[in-house]
């Protein structure tokens, strides 16, 4: 009888510990075979639904690094980036900083200062204030492609008709939010309430 309970115990014990464990099982094979652009711009599938699970953001960074594994991807800087912002949300810093290292653009192709966010951001996570204060002062200063206007600091595009507002320079409002809330760790600095005038 006490050999019973005990194996009773150690099977509630296990299957207890197996619930509390975050839900993080998807079906790798079919989410390596998405295309690019489902697998990481679909807001309700890809590695994003992965991510928005709870407790499953080091199995969404992880899937990330092994769908980047594959020629598909080769080149896909936001796949990088996208990676390296998790890494940053779990304190994986040096990872984090690592792969935002590698997303840097060619000058040539950087018109919209996407080079001083990456700045910016790898100052943050390596707690440079001075850095990271020039990367978002240099961003203020990228001005907009001389065909688009800019009103009330929002780019105007017109795609077949329909008008669109981008604020500009991009990401600026990111390195507001990571100034605003310095001492804070990126997952909550990164956040819409650090980039609000409230927050400063």
């Amino acid at each position: 009888m006490a050999l019973f309970s005990m194996v009773l115990a150690l099977a509630m014990g296990a299957s207890t510990a197996a619930a509390s464990e975050p839900a993080c099982a998807v079906d790798r094979s079919a989410m390596l075979a998405l295309s690019v652009e489902a697998f990481d711009q679909d807001m309700g599938g890809g590695w994003r639904a992965l991510d928005a699970r709870p407790g499953c953001q080091q199995a969404a960074a992880d899937l990330l690094a092994a769908y980047r594994a594959q020629p598909k991807a080769s080149g896909i800087m936001l796949l990088v980036w996208h990676e390296a912002q998790i890494r940053a949300d779990l304190g994986q810093t040096a990872q984090a900083v690592a792969l935002m290292q590698q997303s840097y653009k060619p000058a040539a192709q950087d018109r919209a200062g996407w080079n001083l966010y990456v700045d910016g951001s790898i100052a943050f996570l390596q707690q440079d204030r001075t850095a990271l204060q020039q990367a978002r002062d240099a961003l203020a200063l990228i001005a907009p492609p001389a065909d688009m206007p800019v009103v009330d600091g929002m780019l105007i595009l017109n795609d077949n008709g329909n008008e669109q507002r981008i604020p500009w320079p991009p990401n600026l409002n990111v390195l507001d939010g990571l100034m605003h809330c310095f001492d804070k760790p990126y997952r909550e600095a990164y956040g819409m309430a650090c980039r609000a005038p409230a927050a400063r």
